[in-house]
């Protein structure tokens, strides 16, 4: 199982990024999928899930109605449309899924939202 993320960067206060996630060594249809994050000196947290067939979504509470996570299949991939991206949201943002009872990770993208 491989997980790599992609999209990071700079953007001032109120701009707007989308991460990518490309997975592969498992049938990426089969499994759900999140994205988690880690600020520094913060424990790492959940920030958005999808099921396997992206029927039914959740949100943290601090992102609702600003990101929006998604998949497409046929691709492998997932996506975090993160919009009206604030200070806070500064962070290394990590895909996750769980197979065969195991979790796997991404390396992580750096966000960093500044002026």
């Amino acid at each position: 199982v491989q997980l790599v993320e992609s999209g990071g960067g700079l953007v001032q206060p109120g701009g707007s990024l989308r991460l990518s996630c490309a997975a592969s060594g498992f049938t990426f249809s089969s499994y759900a999928m999140s994205w988690y994050r880690q600020a520094p000196g913060k424990e790492r947290e959940l920030v958005a899930l999808i099921t396997s067939g992206g029927g039914s979504t959740n949100y943290a509470d601090p992102v609702k109605d600003r990101f929006t996570i998604s998949r497409v299949n046929a691709k492998n991939t997932v996506y975090l449309q993160m919009n009206s991206l604030k200070i806070e949201d500064t962070a290394v943002y990590y895909c996750r899924t769980r197979v065969w009872a195991r979790y796997y990770w991404g390396q992580g993208t750096q966000v960093t939202v500044s002026s």
